[in-house]
């Protein structure tokens, strides 16, 4: 039966209602809807995020960030007194393995807000999903927000940059838990992994919780700035829902130079790793060259965020066909 859909034609149409209040609030705000391709001569230099590639030498983008902010770029470089937000519901593609949360094709909600900080840009999220809960004639599950380094802080009485993987490896063993031989020396993937194994089980399984103030060293695309105790950090967030991540948030970096630097650091990690070594996206970085406005922008899971107001165990469920299914 494998023709056959994944998801019930109540959840398409649950979908379809989604999408259609989420096009609501975005005319209501007054975001221009825009499409970009879904092929580039350019992959994501991630050293965790696999971009797939097409016989043609194509790759199949994991998210349209670097096309929106071209636009952004090219229409302040016009008229910054009239440049658009903008916002898109886009098909994106990942080389990973499938499961509860992960499917090989899913749809990003990614939108950009001009004069608009991570901070502003949190509240920005909030207001959207009352919006939705709203318009599913759900009680609103409330938001909180968790700080990345207070919640590191509070466990191992270090800041991020203080520590190093001996004293996380230290951690797992006092609290019996198995910590992979594997990590190295790769001090960002034990904070991940230490994260996962003791902070997000501590948020509201029934609430949204925002994660902020993120080290310096994953600002990825982030602006670096200062926390509200003077600590340098990274000017970005998650949102989560329980210990289901659905989005990530960024005040967005305008320094193609820095940039530059940061895609070459992508680059020598994949080299560590043994993964392959991708084209960093040039015509991106020529946009950033030419001048981004000030602005915050996010990426949301659409599927997963489907499966949290649905109540539902498995992306499957939301999807009309799933990978193995294609």
């Amino acid at each position: 039966m494998s023709w056959r859909s994944n998801a019930s034609l109540a959840n398409l149409q649950a979908g379809a209602r989604l999408r259609r209040a989420i096009r609501q609030w975005m005319d209501a705000e007054q975001i221009l809807e825009v499409c970009t391709p879904v092929l580039s001569r350019y992959a994501t230099t991630d050293p965790h995020v696999h971009s797939v590639v097409t016989t043609t030498g194509h790759f199949l983008h994991t998210s349209p960030e670097f096309a929106m902010k071209r636009l952004l770029a090219v229409h302040a470089e016009s008229d910054t007194a009239t440049a658009p937000d903008l916002y898109q519901l886009a098909p994106v593609f990942r080389a990973e393995e499938s499961g509860r949360f992960h499917n090989s094709e899913f749809t990003l909600l990614e939108w950009y807000r001009l004069g608009m900080n991570h901070l502003d840009l949190m509240r920005d999220v909030e207001r959207l999903l009352k919006h939705l809960w709203k318009a599913f004639f759900l009680p609103w599950p409330g938001i909180c927000v968790c700080r990345y380094g207070v919640a590191i802080h509070e466990r191992l009485g270090l800041w991020p940059e203080q520590l190093s993987v001996e004293a996380i490896e230290h951690y797992f063993e006092r609290a019996q838990k198995p910590f992979p031989n594997a990590m190295g020396q790769d001090l960002d993937a034990a904070l991940d992994l230490f994260m996962d194994e003791f902070v997000l089980p501590d948020f509201s399984s029934q609430s949204f919780t925002i994660l902020t103030d993120y080290p310096v060293s994953q600002a990825a695309l982030a602006r670096l700035g200062e926390d509200v105790d003077g600590r340098q950090i990274a000017q970005r967030f998650e949102v989560y829902f329980g210990q289901v991540e659905l989005a990530n948030g960024f005040h967005e970096l305008k320094d193609g130079d820095t940039q530059r630097q940061r895609f070459e650091n992508d680059l020598v990690r994949r080299r560590e790793l043994d993964e392959p070594i991708v084209p960093m996206d040039e015509r991106f970085l020529e946009a950033l060259a030419a001048g981004l406005p000030d602005c915050a922008g996010i990426a949301l899971g659409l599927e997963r965020l489907h499966m949290v107001l649905g109540k539902h165990d498995h992306i499957d469920q939301v999807l009309s066909f799933n990978h193995a299914r294609a």
